[in-house]
């Protein structure tokens, strides 16, 4: 026999479901892009309430079926996650959700779609009701199933001035009007908001941010300038400003170097995907050290990529707190007696660049050899030598037929280009070609040395499209193939930089870089696994790409990858597995062949987020093959 719940429990029950409704219907009116969505779900869940109230007031003596409770439990369930996602609208980030609104709007779909769905399985008509209430909620039941076969339509307008704002450097004030109005970012105190809660966004992927995240941090300037440029008297005032700096705002640990726990002026990346300030990691890799201070994981590589994402929040944070921005260390000329550049440092630098200059064959080797030397042991050093004019001169010992002239000139410049100011001077003195004329023709340490430059360069976006443009990636590619360890290295990091950039993916495709990748990937003991893996999938974004991997036989080895391999190796694997499968079903079928279906479920439970994501992208497509293969087989007997 099959027993009911009391009323006690039934009552517990119906408590939990009310107060449910009563903290939805209490939230804040959501003052985002979502607004619409936000307010209709809040509006229809509110009118559940009277539902929930008279039953809770009614007959204590009365049974309630076990079908009751299904409903009443599925209905808990999915008013439990509605309030978690209408709290994560409204406390999120407003761009990140007027940029991903599709996604937004498939969340508010299932959540509409769960409620109609519980709502079902309450039999209105057995309970014990009044006529008015049973009226009610049928009249919402039927707004929920109307709105299941109705999602939300775009709005157009925003969609065009985000793309406008993005695209153009100095957008229309209309334009960023209507944007500031529509996401009610309107003040400073607004936008200090939004700042936060992109920066939490950023600390919650885990990952490297992406292009998404620095498209929200510029949109966000141009706003905040827009802001200030309308009402100069919405930026806090000298008087609040005071005010903050007396109550010392505590600093967030995001934006802390993991080494000094000092507040970071010139937060850098290292290969980790960690974030310090840059002169303490760099003195940190200038005292020999080849691992990660914070993950203790060894080092790809030393180069320190900029985090500006980072830096423009932490610009915000302080503007918006009261607190001076950090300033950055002064140039040699300005420093005093004690300081890492020594004066002898300098006498030392002007008496090199006489001998680059003016020297013999010999004492240009020589003196670009101390060069080398001395931008390598300290940042101080790299800005003292840049200023001194070396650059200039050390770009025109690349043509130095001397093979080791060469090699101390382009490793001098890989050690200044480690100083973001240094890049922009190197690339002004028309360095790009003569780095590309060594990486073709140089002896192999100076290739190597200039892979590195080349990578260090691409830093800066503009610059992977004058690298790529020089005809950088064929030599680069040739390195890949017969390069020491570190030259492979080298040579991967650079070409998976320049990749970024999409018309250089057609250039490594174009070069032959798939085979060389595929036996690369192949070689578990060759120590390039996760590098093939992770330019394949970049490569696997374009057409080009996706074409010339198909080619080479992909399917095993990838499978074999997801099975066996570490957790981003195993994401990357499964990231271009879906490219693949969503662009050719013979590279579908061939999957499932090769046993595909067991290795991606075990991937979907296993794996990072994104790899879950892809493989139940792909177990999807799977499912929809063999049904389609069944049909075939039923439609031949």
């Amino acid at each position: 026999m099959i027993m009911g719940l009391t009323g006690d429990s039934k009552g517990q029950l119906l408590c939990q479901l009310a107060e449910l409704v009563k903290e939805i219907s209490g939230l804040p009116e959501c003052r985002n892009s979502c607004k619409k969505m936000h307010g209709t779900l809040v509006r229809r869940i509110k009118l559940l309430s009277p539902l929930f109230e008279e039953l809770r007031d009614g007959n204590e003596d009365s049974m309630v079926k076990i079908e009751e409770i299904k409903g009443f439990e599925l209905l808990k369930s999915a008013l439990d996650s509605t309030k978690k996602l209408l709290q994560s609208i409204n406390e999120g980030s407003k761009l990140y959700q007027a940029l991903q609104k599709d996604q937004v709007a498939y969340k508010f779909q299932q959540m509409t779609e769960t409620i109609e769905a519980a709502l079902s399985e309450i039999p209105y008509d057995k309970l014990d009701i009044s006529e008015e209430v049973r009226e009610q909620i049928e009249l919402v039941h039927a707004q929920f199933r109307r709105a299941k076969g109705r999602p939300e339509s775009p709005d157009l307008q925003l969609e065009h001035d985000l793309a406008i704002v993005q695209k153009e450097k100095d957008p229309d004030p209309a334009i960023l009007k209507r944007l500031s109005d529509k996401l009610q970012l309107r003040t400073i105190n607004d936008l200090t908001k939004e700042s936060v809660a992109l920066h939490e966004l950023v600390i919650a992927s885990g990952e490297d941010p992406g292009e998404r995240i620095e498209e929200m941090a510029s949109l966000l300037k141009k706003l905040k300038d827009f802001v200030l440029t309308e009402n100069p008297e919405a930026d806090t005032s000298e008087g609040e400003k005071g005010l903050m700096k007396h109550r010392s705002p505590v600093i967030p640990d995001d934006f802390r170097c993991p080494i000094s726990l000092e507040l970071m002026k010139d937060p850098v990346i290292v290969s980790t995907g960690q974030t310090y300030e840059r002169s303490c990691i760099q003195k940190w890799l200038d005292a020999g050290h080849k691992t990660c201070p914070k993950t203790q994981q060894t080092l790809l590589h030393t180069a320190l990529t900029p985090n500006y994402v980072l830096k423009s929040l932490i610009a915000l944070w302080c503007e918006s707190n009261g607190v001076e921005l950090p300033k950055k260390q002064g140039t040699c000329r300005s420093r005093k007696a004690g300081s890492s550049a020594s004066d002898c440092d300098r006498t030392a630098i002007i008496t090199l660049l006489e001998k680059l200059a003016n020297g013999n064959s010999e004492q240009q080797r020589a003196a670009a050899g101390e060069l080398r030397l001395l931008a390598k042991r300290n940042a101080d050093n790299r800005v003292c030598i840049a200023e001194a004019g070396a650059i200039p001169l050390l770009v025109e010992l690349l043509s130095s037929t001397d093979p080791r002239t060469q090699e101390h000139a382009v490793t001098a410049l890989l050690n200044l280009s480690i100083n973001d100011s240094n890049k922009g001077t190197i690339v002004n003195a028309g360095a790009i070609p003569d780095i590309v004329d060594v990486l073709k023709n140089g002896s192999m340490e100076a290739r190597e040395n200039a892979a590195a430059t080349l990578f260090s360069l691409s830093v800066i976006d503009e610059n992977k499209v004058a690298i790529g443009a020089a005809g950088a990636i064929p030599a680069l590619i040739k390195l890949l193939c017969e390069g020491s360890p570190r030259g492979k290295k080298d040579a991967a990091t650079a070409i998976f930089n320049l990749s970024i950039y999409q018309g250089n993916k057609a250039r490594a495709v174009r070069a032959g870089i798939v085979p060389p990748l595929m036996r690369l990937l192949k070689d578990a003991g060759g120590g390039m696994v996760d590098e093939a893996l992770a330019i394949l999938a970049i490569l696997a974004s374009h057409h080009e790409g996706r074409a010339a991997i198909g080619q080479a036989d992909p399917i095993p080895v990838l499978l074999e990858v997801i099975r066996t391999a570490s957790p981003r190796n195993r994401e990357n694997a499964a990231a271009i597995l879906w490219s693949l499968c969503t662009s050719n079903l013979e590279q579908l079928k061939i999957a499932k062949d090769f046993g595909a279906e067991e290795a991606l479920k075990d991937l979907s439970e296993t794996g990072t987020d994104r790899a879950k994501r892809k493989a139940g992208s792909i177990l999807e497509l799977l499912q929809q093959l063999e049904v389609k293969e069944d049909a075939v087989s039923l439609s031949s007997l």
